[in-house]
């Protein structure tokens, strides 16, 4: 008796070990991270808020490592990260800041400053998802530079109004002008297309890793010890080589 092709196949589906299932439950977790951020900016619980999104943060680059690792890459695993982190980079950190700097000041911000925000990371994320589909059809290797701000250095970026008023104790939100400036700002670097920084630009020799061991336990300590004064050098540095990458794109327009 002849077997039902199709039913082979539902039956190697059903079968995928469990396992296989992992970075995208990962990936959910941080998808709740960041809805639940969103309960505890409307109950004005900002520091819980901005722990979840730094969670998020860090699931971010989880889920895509395990997946690698498990040899568990997908499509679908693929649009939901890039959900997740739409919700979590691009829209947690605008309604923070909004609730945070330019509504609860005597002269509230405009909404349109966190909407230009939210669509910038969204045209972010468009992009870069054909950007990899391209890729992947063509057989390209992956650029060694991103394109535009990533989305959760973007997030960051973002929230330094935040970190400065946990920090100093300023009451940011009586600049809301300039906040809301700011972020719009973070935005089109975001949207743009200058080549920013990726881990693949990296190039450390084997006799120089101990020296970036010897920061990235400095930098550790420092954190420990001082959160936020850390998260606001951090973008400081961050927006940093920025400005050199536009500096070096416009003397090099060919590379």
């Amino acid at each position: 008796m002849a077997r039902d092709p199709r039913r082979d196949s539902d039956s190697d589906s059903d079968s995928l070990p469990f396992i296989t299932l992992a970075p995208n439950m990962i990936t959910t977790i941080g998808l709740c991270s960041g809805l639940t951020a969103i309960r505890f900016i409307m109950s004005g619980n900002f520091g819980l808020a901005v722990a979840l999104i730094l969670f998020s943060i860090v699931i971010d680059g989880l889920d895509g490592l395990v997946a690698r690792r498990l040899k568990a890459t997908s499509e679908f695993g693929a649009q939901l990260d890039s959900l997740s982190d739409f919700l979590n980079f691009g829209v947690v950190p605008g309604l923070l800041v909004y609730r945070y700097a330019l509504l609860e000041g005597p002269h509230p911000g405009s909404w349109i400053f966190v909407l230009a925000y939210s669509v910038c990371c969204c045209m972010r994320l468009a992009r870069f998802n054909v950007a990899q589909l391209q890729a992947k059809a063509s057989g390209l290797s992956p650029a060694k530079h991103f394109t535009g701000v990533p989305a959760p250095a973007g997030a960051l970026m973002a929230l330094l109004p935040v970190f400065i008023g946990f920090e100093t104790g300023i009451a940011v939100s009586s600049y809301p002008l300039t906040v809301g400036i700011y972020l719009g700002t973070v935005g089109a670097l975001m949207a743009s297309r200058i080549p920013t920084f990726s881990p693949k630009s990296l190039r450390i020799a084997r006799d120089k890793s101990i020296w970036l061991l010897i920061a990235l336990a400095m930098v550790t300590g420092f954190m420990l010890t001082d959160f936020w004064k850390s998260m606001i050098v951090f973008v400081a540095a961050y927006a940093g080589s920025i400005l050199y990458s536009i500096i070096k794109s416009l003397r090099n327009p060919g590379e």
